[in-house]
């Protein structure tokens, strides 16, 4: 099993951005513990960041040639980004939605996810874990699709 990891904008500065939202692991932190957690689950991951929305829109397309899953955090493209959206939809990939803090109990402005309705789900508020989390849940579609 391959998996497509995609961190939107910002991402790059966790553990230095806003730790009292964020939590206290950096970018690099949270990376290598997703990288763990997939090699023990017998899954390649490959991980990329980017503050321009071409670039993550780019990422989604190319994971159609070789994804079974796609795990996406769009940071504040969440909220507006009807274009990664759209690229979603377009390759139909299983794609599981993470946010590090409950989206919704945060800023009303927050809690509205443009690119929700186009993902199998979404796993928000659990910090790092809600990335390990996400790994079992797209493991779980991708097996579930195959029977």
């Amino acid at each position: 099993m391959k998996f497509c990891l995609l961190h939107g904008p910002n991402l790059n500065l966790l553990g230095i951005r806003e730790p009292d939202v964020y939590g206290q692991d950096s970018f690099d932190d949270i990376n290598h513990k997703v990288k763990d957690k997939a090699r023990s689950m017998g899954i390649e991951v490959r991980i990329f960041q980017s503050n321009a929305e071409g670039e993550l829109i780019d990422a989604i397309h190319d994971a159609m040639k070789w994804a079974d899953a796609i795990i996406l955090n769009p940071g504040a493209y969440t909220h507006y980004s009807y274009a990664i959206r759209d690229a979603l939809a377009a390759v139909r990939i299983p794609t599981i939605e993470v946010h590090l803090t409950n989206i919704h109990s945060r800023e009303e402005w927050r809690s509205k996810s443009v690119v929700s309705p186009v993902t199998n789900g979404q796993i928000i508020g659990f910090g790092t874990n809600s990335y390990l989390l996400a790994l079992e849940a797209a493991k779980t579609l991708v097996e579930e699709s195959h029977r």
